[in-house]
């Protein structure tokens, strides 16, 4: 299908230098010589540790174990390492072996069970890895087996539901955007295996472009990661890395998924393949998901909130004497149903759009049957979203050195029905074009001090199709940005920290939209031709600067307590529709009006940690402090009388404001872990945080109803009560047990300015779980199961981050709720079959 970049002459220049560097760079040539091997097995009182974690210290030579426990390094060379292993609920084990030439060297390792996860090695945000518990940067892990036991429709819910001070912005059960301490949008800077996502993530109602099945693991940076990864990092970074299943050469393996839920039906299926022969490692995954309308006691079935959606992906990597090479490519196309809440004011039925213009009376739509709401069928009002990506990894080492390089493609096509005449002109169609590329240089250890320099960016254009709505203007983007990262350990000290340089240049050319005369919408009109036009994007060209850095260190006072302090200065340039956005977003129902003259956001983020891992109990608190200049967000606009401002009939209009900002609060985490009672695990959490408007003159002229800001989460206590039986029986093993609350306190600090957000009640959900695995013999699993009941009590709740609240053509209602609610219970059962 071809992915085609239509950039500026001027951009266009570099790009055959970038990719011909590239290419030379990331497809070397294979030197031979006798290197050595490292293999094993991971266990834990008997059983097989599954996806543990296998590194060489101080290098970024590592494995996972398969779903047996056993690894293979290959291509080491000869010499003296220590060998870490880890696996979140162990403790990590470091061994100390010599590889000779020309040989297989066994090691196998027994962990120790421990609930902490303060042990996990981690990658994100450094060159080398490193211990999450040594980082000052607060990071987060979720492992695969996390993500099956929080079984959601989608895989951002999942990590909300065990990353403290993570939440999302949703609209329905499959569309949810992350955020981070109170900052999402493009404040969070979604990976995939490393590679920043680029699709239209600036919309409330685009989700991850990503196949939750296929993940390995997802780590989450909280707070600004400028500094590796540039602008749109300011609130952090959560990597998505895919899972690449190990096995024995010349064998094929995989796992075959089946998922269902029964609230709204869904059901999801996965076949991942993986192949090892000799240097090389290939895997290949296909995923399908579906579902219909959701349901709550209140509003019943929600009409239009289904969704189909589709993923494949492959992979090839060799690994080498030199170093190591990747080829990947995924394909994703999302068919996601678009509500817009119309509905019967006495019944409150679900209505449904058949007119438009004059001929739609908003409030007198017909009925939507019980069989629409139960079909798996995709509604005509709809939006479609592919997107595709193929990418490359080379690593080459320099001797104690090495040089890493990644170029990534991607293109994410949009297209949102919203005419209900004609079904099949989409309202919305774009189409946006990606080339990533990121280069390092690891440098070797000079005197303990581990160094990386590096140079990142992307270059961009984004094209309006066959539509007849432009929210945005096509656009040409140039991003680049240089930065250099050290680490050095004094005694029980870890320091690390950074400086970084970014520039980001936009610009578009004058964008006319007119009547089509072929089916009487708006078209995008092409100059010279402009007669009867309207100027809808004036030309536009800026280029945006900044400097990010950090300084961060870790106090290892004991092995059992650790003191972490960080202070990281965060940049973001303003995105396309802060700045350029003058139109409807059929799929938002709203209209957005940005404003040119936005200048960047620059935040300066204090985080201050103290972790203590006891025998019996983990404790760990963060609190940060984060100040914002220039902070861009959504308001709703209102005229001189205090009315909405219709631009289009049946959707809102939001104008983008600027101004200084606030965001403060805390996370801690209790777990308590005994060990009389290895069975029991009783895990806690709380998250909170503040945001505050610092624009004094528009909090008096409202009377202090811009005091707070928009999209900030409430206080969350999450507690979980676990029982794992401990002793592996012939048939079952790993077996547990949970039910957990959480718990959200009422948000009434809220951006109360010309009504764009109401107060939220609080509530409390009870959820439960179970799961065990199957095995047919000692050693080998035949499946995992996994059973979630969400919202065990089917109570009625609103979130306060649930766009959905606010889709309501009526001022009262007979039952005196408005919007549309959560979803209601749910039981959702997940099996995983290995082969």
């Amino acid at each position: 299908m071809g992915i085609a970049l239509y950039l500026s002459n001027k951009t266009s220049m570099k790009i055959p230098y970038i990719l011909l560097l590239l290419i030379v760079i990331t497809i070397p040539v294979a030197v031979r010589a006798q290197t050595g091997i490292l293999k094993g097995r991971i266990t834990s009182s008997g059983d097989a540790v599954p996806y543990a974690t296998i590194a060489l210290a101080g290098s970024q030579t590592g494995t996972n174990s398969n779903d047996q426990g056993y690894y293979e390094l290959k291509n080491i060379q000869p010499g003296r390492y220590e060998v870490w292993f880890s696996a979140i609920g162990y403790f990590t084990e470091k061994h100390e072996v010599t590889i000779p030439k020309g040989l297989v060297t066994t090691l196998s390792c027994n962990l120790k069970e421990n609930s902490s996860k303060l042990n996990e090695v981690v990658v994100t945000g450094v060159s080398r890895k490193t211990e999450l518990r040594r980082n000052p940067i607060p990071i987060a892990v979720i492992t695969k087996r996390e993500m099956n036991q929080n079984v959601n429709n989608n895989i951002i819910d999942a990590i909300v539901k065990g990353v403290p001070g993570v939440s999302a912005v949703t609209t329905g059960p499959n569309i949810s955007k992350p955020f981070i301490r109170g900052l999402g949008y493009n404040r969070v800077l979604t990976l995939y295996d490393g590679i920043r996502q680029e699709g239209q993530q600036w919309g409330d109602e685009h989700g991850i472009e990503i196949d939750e099945y296929g993940l390995g693991r997802a780590e989450v940076v909280k707070g600004p990661a400028s500094l590796t990864y540039g602008s749109d990092a300011l609130a952090g970074v959560i990597n998505m890395i895919p899972a690449m299943p190990e096995g024995a050469d010349g064998i094929w393996k995989g796992d075959y998924l089946v998922d269902y839920h029964t609230n709204n039906g869904m059901i999801g299926t996965s076949l991942g393949l993986a192949y090892q022969k000799a240097a090389w490692k290939y895997s290949f995954r296909a995923s399908a998901k579906t579902a219909h309308d959701y349901q709550n006691k209140t509003d019943g079935f929600v009409y239009n909130t289904g969704f189909r959606e589709y993923n494949l992906s492959g992979n090839m990597r060799t690994d080498k004497k030199w170093g190591s090479w990747q080829l990947s490519g995924t394909w994703y196309d999302n068919k996601q149903e678009i509500p817009d809440g119309s509905r019967d004011s006495v019944t409150r039925r679900f209505t449904k759009q058949v007119a438009e213009g004059a001929g739609d009376d908003i409030k007198n739509r017909p009925l939507v049957g019980d069989n629409e709401l139960k079909s798996y069928a995709i509604a005509p009002l709809h939006q479609r979203i592919q997107h595709y990506r193929l990418y490359s990894y080379g690593k080459i080492k320099t001797g104690q050195g090495s040089i890493d390089v990644a170029l990534g493609l991607q293109q994410s096509v949009r297209r949102e029905y919203n005419h209900s005449v004609m079904v099949n002109q989409p309202g919305l169609y774009v189409v946006l074009n990606t080339l990533n590329y990121d280069v390092k240089y690891n440098l070797p250890v000079f005197r303990g001090i581990e160094s990386t320099i590096g140079l990142n960016g992307m270059c961009q254009t984004n094209r309006s199709k066959t539509a007849t709505d432009f929210p945005i203007p096509d656009y040409n983007l140039f991003d680049a940005g240089a930065f250099f990262f050290s680490r050095k350990t004094f005694g029980k000290v870890d320091i690390s920290g950074g400086l970084r340089y970014d520039s980001r240049a936009i610009r578009w050319h004058d964008f006319y939209v007119g009547p089509n005369p072929a089916n009487g919408f708006n078209r995008h009109v092409i100059p010279p031709d402009t007669a009867g036009a309207n100027l809808q994007f004036p030309a536009f060209k800026h280029a945006y600067h900044g400097f990010s850095g950090s300084l961060g260190l870790t106090y290892n006072v004991t092995e059992k307590l650790l003191l972490k302090v960080n202070i990281a200065r965060g940049y973001r340039a303003p995105n396309i529709t802060e700045i350029g956005s003058n139109g409807l977003d059929p799929g938002a129902h709203i209209v957005y009006l940005g404003d040119r003259t936005f200048k960047p956001e620059f935040s300066l983020q204090q985080d201050v940690g103290i972790i203590s891992y006891l025998n019996d109990l983990d404790l760990m608190a963060e609190l940060f402090n984060n100040n914002i200049d220039n902070y861009i967000y959504q308001a709703k606009l209102n005229d001189a009388n205090g009315n909405p401002v219709v631009v289009v009939p049946g959707n809102s209009t939001y104008k983008y404001q600027q101004s200084a900002a606030r965001l403060y609060g805390a996370e801690l985490t209790v777990n308590l872990h005994p060990q009389k009672l290895k069975w029991l695990a009783f895990n806690n959490s709380l998250a909170y945080v503040a945001g505050i408007n610092k624009n004094r003159q528009l909090i008096a002229q409202s009377n202090g109803a811009a005091r707070y800001l928009p999209f900030i989460p409430p206080l969350h206590v999450r507690s979980e009560l676990k029982f794992t039986l401990q002793q592996s029986g012939k048939i079952f093993s790993k077996t547990y047990f949970k039910v957990e609350a959480g718990i959200y306190a009422a948000q009434n600090r809220y951006y109360a300015l010309d009504n764009t957000e109401t107060a939220t009640p609080g509530y409390t959900l009870i959820n439960a779980g179970a799961g065990t695995r199957i095995k047919t013999k000692p050693g080998r699993t035949l499946c995992e199961l996994f059973l979630q009941v969400d919202n065990l009590f089917d109570k009625v709740y609103q979130s306060n981050l649930n766009r959905l609240k606010y889709f309501e053509y009526y001022t009262a209602s007979p039952n005196g709720r408005s919007g549309i609610y959560n979803m209601g219970r749910n039981l959702s059962f997940k099996a995983v079959f290995p082969f």
